[in-house]
């Protein structure tokens, strides 16, 4: 079901409102009157969307013990897609032209004979499409954590994200905001009195002459998110020249490693980006000219480990978006039930670990030290620049 099996991939939202006191029947009652298949609410598109209940694309079955979870609510958004399929059209229309054209003198078709096939065709395959031969049905995990008042969104892709944040204020009255890397930052910013140098940041000079003051794929310069960027390749330098073990303001310590996968992509958009995939991509030539060349991280593999617990994932540096998160394995003495509510346990403690790590960057990024601390990463890359050479 969702988040509590195999690996997990989410992007995080804040819900903006009160957390609720606990989840009840209420909720359920909520999901239900805009379950998938009873209340369409389509989009301009076509497009329809509801909720399930988590255990296949038709599940509509919601009940306490199944869809509330160590004080989590979890349920699937269902999108339903009707795709005409074009092969069958230009098949309609070939038929319904033949007849059309059949008796003229000049063996060909008119213009007018032409758009009357189309539109008889295309009739006709949309009145054999209501009967759902054509639809396409896909689910996405949703889990709302009530301790933490955010919902994990089970994609990376924004593809979906207006129409789980449409349907979700429909369904609970409450507006969700996506938590990237800048939103991030100007939260943990708000905690430690440093929004106005969260506010006044720009992108870093790491590679002076090739870095932009703008970057390509960023397209709100308001929002800060050029900062997981930063933060991805703050990683990279720092285990690369200090220590693969990082403390973290809570006084426990994670250790990381860049593995499996590395997505790098020139910041001005001319050079285009590429993708590395081995068991230490950092560690490969290719990846270290690609950043002295002024690339910039978009996409890194992880294994962390905080308090005996190993996690493999893919992190996305601007949205801070969660990829084929691997978590450490339940309990085996416990019960069905237990394993279930170890497992939201352990979402939250990746969670919480992936936070710290970012707040760890920024009490660099947000203080006095940064401009000591770019100095070096402009020196460590130059110095491997020589190497490799």
């Amino acid at each position: 079901m969702g988040f509590f099996t195999g690996r997990a991939t989410f992007l995080r939202f804040k819900v903006n409102g009160p957390a609720p006191r606990q989840f009840d029947d209420e909720h359920l009652a909520r999901l239900m009157d805009r379950q998938a298949g009873r209340q369409r609410i389509a989009s301009a598109d076509g497009v329809e969307t509801g909720w399930t209940a988590g255990e296949h694309i038709l599940d509509t079955d919601f009940h306490l013990a199944k869809n509330i979870i160590n004080d989590t609510l979890t349920f699937d958004l269902r999108v339903d897609t009707d795709k005409l399929p074009a092969d069958l059209l230009r098949a309609y229309i070939a038929v319904e032209l033949k007849a059309l054209s059949k008796d003229n003198p000049s063996g060909f078709a008119s213009a007018r004979q032409k758009r009357e096939a189309k539109e008889m065709a295309r009739d006709r395959l949309e009145q054999e499409s209501k009967d759902g031969r054509y639809r396409k049905r896909k689910c996405i995990p949703v889990l709302w954590d009530r301790q933490t008042n955010e919902v994990l969104f089970g994609a990376t892709s924004l593809t979906q994200v207006d129409r789980l944040c449409s349907l979700f204020e429909q369904t609970f009255g409450a507006e969700l905001e996506c938590v990237t890397a800048g939103r991030r930052a100007y939260h943990l910013a708000e905690l430690n009195t440093r929004t106005r140098m969260v506010d006044d940041s720009s992108p870093s000079v790491f590679v002076p002459g090739s870095t932009p003051a703008d970057v390509a794929w960023i397209a709100d310069e308001s929002s800060r998110d050029f900062l997981g960027n930063e933060f991805l390749l703050w990683l990279w330098y720092y285990t690369d020249v200090h220590s693969d073990t990082i403390k973290l303001a809570d006084d426990s310590e994670v250790t990381l490693m860049i593995a499996r996968t590395l997505n790098l992509e020139c910041p001005r958009g001319q050079t285009g980006h590429e993708t590395i995939s081995h068991e230490g991509p950092s560690r490969l030539p290719e990846a270290r000219r690609a950043i002295q060349s002024g690339k910039l991280p978009r996409k890194a593999g992880l294994t962390l480990v905080r308090h005996s617990d190993q996690y493999e994932l893919t992190l996305h540096a601007e949205t801070l978006g969660v990829g084929g998160a691997k978590l450490p394995p339940p309990d085996e003495g416990a019960d069905a039930r237990g394993k279930l509510d170890d497992r939201a346990n352990q979402l939250r403690t990746l969670i919480e670990t992936l936070d710290l790590l970012y707040d760890a960057f920024g009490q660099k990024r947000f203080s006095s030290e940064w401009a000591g601390e770019l100095e070096s990463m402009q020196k460590w890359l130059k110095r491997e620049d020589r190497r490799a050479a």
